[in-house]
């Protein structure tokens, strides 16, 4: 394989991670919106939620299954399309069954893209023989500023869903499929074989770490996307237009971060990478809750989004090393866990908040991130003769 076509494959998937990027955060920043339209009550809601994150894990379930019979590029080229689509459909219905059709189909989409995404990233890197996970996942974290904010201009000039959603499918649905035609998996032909996971069974108990890794990762996240606003206004008392604030910075340093990853990881290595953040963002969370303002807690929350960007591309670079030769189907397992993380830390971190102290609350997502550090040496998988997750260098190198 030439170097030319793998720049070129490496483009056109960072473009597919911005497009995901784009339309997840144009549905959950309209998640108000959306009720509205439809009428879905409160009690509902949470229903609805938590069926996207499930169906996504189902969809991650089928893939696995999936990609032994075709290619994870034709996966991921009709996947992205029906998760565009489908956003659209939530922005045209009026009824209460057409919202639920379009968020099942986002949803299974959503974990078939994904992991389909990461199985071809992970054979990138490998082709490579250098850390460039990093680098997918901040195209991820751009496409969530960009879908931010063209959620808020949507909302500003009070736009409906489908006028919000339309222009943005019309431009990034055909140029996704256009990109589709460079995708390219890193490897020779038996390697890429290997990968699908007919040479090398994925023991459980081996991948496990990994997958509490991405479980607190995500609980971390989602304690970000879903209770920074409340914890500023109600705690710490700021204003409703400061409480927007930590999310947008908390995207803004996912970006920085992951932008600046990969050449840590090249340098020091994925273990004391995966280290520095783990502490970091666990000092991140003490900060918020000791804060005794607004900007303090703002302050803390970016030190969450410096340390928790590297934990996710890397663990899923992580079990691809692990599993060289069953590597799609370490990916499709682990990638689930995105999804248990997902659910378990907005209910978790909202009933301690209740029950307890929304201070409190912020300590438990710490020490659950706090926890990687004790599988900290799963990131170097044994076996791997340069130690302490450092890629294996290429012969060739592709720049």
């Amino acid at each position: 394989m030439t170097d030319a076509r793998l720049r070129h494959g490496r483009v056109s998937l960072a473009f597919s991670f911005f497009v995901q990027g784009v339309a997840f955060a144009l549905l959950v920043t309209r998640i108000p919106a959306i009720q509205d339209r439809y009428g879905i009550s409160d009690g509902l809601l949470p229903a609805f939620l938590a069926a996207v994150p499930i169906l996504a894990g189902v969809g991650s379930v089928a893939t696995e299954h999936l990609v032994k019979r075709i290619d994870p590029r034709l996966v991921l080229r009709w996947s992205q399309p029906v998760v565009l689509l489908s956003l659209l459909g939530v922005g045209a219905g009026s009824q209460l069954w057409e919202v639920a059709l379009s968020l099942a189909a986002f949803g299974f989409a959503v974990g078939a893209l994904d992991a389909s995404m990461n199985m071809i990233g992970v054979s990138l890197q490998r082709a490579y023989g250098r850390s460039i996970m990093l680098g997918f996942h901040a195209a991820y974290s751009l496409g969530g500023i960009v879908g931010a904010s063209l959620a808020w201009a949507g909302a500003h000039w009070d736009l409906s869903l489908f006028v919000s959603y339309l222009p943005v499918v019309a431009v990034l649905l055909p140029a996704a499929l256009a990109g589709s035609r460079w995708y390219v998996r890193g490897g020779t032909a038996a390697e890429q074989v290997r990968a699908k996971g007919a040479a090398q069974p994925v023991v459980f108990k081996a991948l496990l770490p990994l997958c509490l890794v991405m479980t607190f990762a995500y609980i971390g996240d989602s304690t970000v996307s879903n209770w920074s606003a409340k914890y500023l206004e109600d705690v710490l008392g700021s204003s409703d237009e400061v409480a927007t604030v930590p999310y947008n910075v908390y995207m803004v340093t996912t970006l920085l971060g992951r932008a600046v990853g990969d050449f840590g990881v090249r340098r020091f290595g994925a273990v004391p990478v995966v280290r520095f953040g783990t502490v970091l963002a666990a000092l991140g969370f003490v900060v918020v809750a000791a804060a005794q303002g607004a900007w303090m807690g703002i302050a803390g929350f970016t030190l969450v989004g410096f340390g928790l960007c590297v934990l996710v591309p890397q663990t899923f670079a992580a079990a691809g090393r692990m599993f060289p030769g069953a590597s799609d189907t370490a990916i499709a397992r682990l990638n689930i866990f995105n999804y248990v993380g997902f659910l378990i830390g907005s209910p978790l971190v909202g009933a301690l908040g209740d029950a307890w102290s929304y201070r409190g609350a912020m300590l438990v997502p710490m020490a659950l991130v706090l926890l990687t550090l004790f599988y900290a040496r799963s990131f170097a998988p044994e076996g791997d003769r340069y130690g302490e997750g450092h890629e294996r260098p290429r012969a060739v190198d592709v720049g």
